[in-house]
């Protein structure tokens, strides 16, 4: 291939880019090597916060993740060694118990296009029918501020879909959008083949009975339970639960466009609403959490799915009278903060609240988007500030200023409360970790929070033991 189809002579050197240098000069530099277009549909689909920079970690990470969680997929990296070295902890930590390809460059190889060959060739030798459906070729920063043209690749080989994609950290603000640059790419390599003529079915088909039934796509991933819950609220309206996208496996791509609905658990999914849509699916946002949450969205899932009244009415009736019961079994009483980056933070804002919390703040590093709207809505109009694209230092001033007897946050927000002797909880293992939906969701996090706020005795008796050890001069 010659090189000016690969890449520009423009391109940076390697060691002149990184995820945390100036996004400005940064962005010159990528639309001089050819890759404009990538980063301003990027933008697009996922715009930036007040903050410049990542402030969690690497956006691949969650790209990556789904990626290894699907059967007979393979993935390349191409991006710097320590990046590499770096994401690859994730398919150790999830136990994925496969390899991460990566396709090494050099200065000389980044800038004369011969990277991009490297990668093709890799494509190549990997690309074996009886081992992968497809293959995922992601560019990190440095290839993708250089232009490295994976749209170039060969959409198949052997039968092997090629999906290639860029996640950049300064074009990809969070790890969970990550998750639907894959993901959606993925809908529009299925749809497309969906288009052209019959596709196979999934290996493992919907329960008996539910084969023919109009599905609900879940968009977003989810505790595991949640899909089984949903499946048996969405039973009394003659409906099934369809897939969760990201999905486990290529084929469950097919079955997710070949919907009746699909409901955005999580509101962010931008590229893959946009899929969905182009299929002529109707995308619902919010999600059945707590009394009014569960209401609501079953009276949307009818609608949209033209079913009548009375049936939507009879399964409100099912499961509401149940929800109000687990959550008054299990109330919470507390001042809580809140903040994350998964993409569910408001739904659990809304059980917060209608468990009983004075939920003062909620913050999510995801964009407000129209499908977020139900639930900010909902929670500000009983008094919740909302955040999106909340920032760490928004997320720490919210926590001091409310000064909660509980604050649930990431990491560093769990750090900074506990220095000032506040109970706390790590968002990711500890809250959105558990059944959110329906009557199993609603007394699913009232232990571990009331546990919680239980402990500030402890942390009283901590400061008062060290002060002012330790303290900042």
């Amino acid at each position: 291939m010659a090189h000016s189809e690969t890449l520009s002579a423009t391109a940076p050197a390697p060691d002149s880019v990184d995820c945390h240098g100036d996004r400005a000069a940064i962005r010159a530099r990528a639309g001089e090597a050819g890759a404009g277009e990538v980063l301003d549909k990027l933008t697009a689909d996922y715009p930036m916060g007040p903050h410049d920079q990542p402030q969690s970690m690497c956006p691949a990470f969650g790209s990556l993740r789904i990626g290894l969680r699907m059967r007979r997929t393979a993935t390349i990296l191409s991006g710097s060694a320590c990046c590499v070295y770096g994401l690859t902890f994730t398919s150790h930590f999830y136990g994925a118990r496969r390899s991460v390809g990566y396709v090494p460059f050099n200065s000389e190889s980044l800038v004369t296009g011969k990277l991009f060959e490297d990668i093709r060739d890799a494509v190549h030798d990997m690309a074996d029918p009886e081992n992968y459906d497809a293959i995922v070729v992601t560019n990190l920063c440095v290839p993708t501020a250089s232009g490295v043209p994976l749209r170039l690749l060969p959409k198949s080989i052997n039968g092997v879909r090629i999906v290639g994609i860029d996640v950049p950290g300064f074009g990809v603000p969070t790890h969970a959008e990550a998750k639907d640059v894959l993901a959606g790419a993925m809908l529009a390599y299925a749809r497309k083949e969906v288009a052209e003529g019959p596709v196979r079915a999934p290996r493992e088909k919907m329960g008996e009975g539910k084969a023919d039934l109009p599905s609900i796509t879940m968009l977003g991933e989810m505790f595991p339970a949640d899909p089984v819950i949903l499946g048996r609220m969405l039973a009394p309206l003659g409906l099934a639960a369809g897939p969760v996208v990201p999905t486990r496996e290529w084929r469950e791509l097919y079955q997710a466009l070949d919907c009746a609905a699909v409901a955005a658990i999580h509101p962010f999914y931008t590229a893959s609403i946009r899929e969905f849509e182009a299929a002529g699916r109707t995308v619902l946002g919010s999600g059945p959490v707590g009394v009014e949450g569960t209401q609501d969205w079953l009276a949307a899932i009818g609608d949209a799915c033209g079913i009548a009244a009375e049936k939507v009415t009879a399964a409100q009736n099912a499961m509401l009278g149940a929800c109000r019961g687990a959550l008054a079994q299990s109330p919470i009483k507390g001042r809580i903060t809140l903040s994350g980056y998964e993409g569910s933070e408001l739904l659990v804002a809304r059980l917060l609240v209608e468990s009983g919390a004075d939920l003062r703040y909620v913050g999510t590093a995801c964009p407000r988007t129209p499908f977020a709207e139900i639930d900010a809505a909902w929670l500000e109009a009983r008094g919740v500030a909302v955040r999106f694209r909340a920032s760490l230092e928004q997320d720490c001033a919210a926590m001091e200023a409310f000064e909660p007897d509980l604050a649930i946050g990431t990491t560093p927000v769990v750090q900074k409360a506990k220095e000032r002797g506040i109970p706390a909880l790590y968002f990711t293992n500890l809250i959105s970790a558990r059944p959110l939906m329906g009557p199993a969701g609603a007394g699913s996090i009232a232990e571990v929070v009331n546990a919680a706020m239980t402990s500030k005795p402890r942390f009283d008796a901590m400061k008062a033991f060290f002060a002012p050890e330790g303290a900042a001069a």
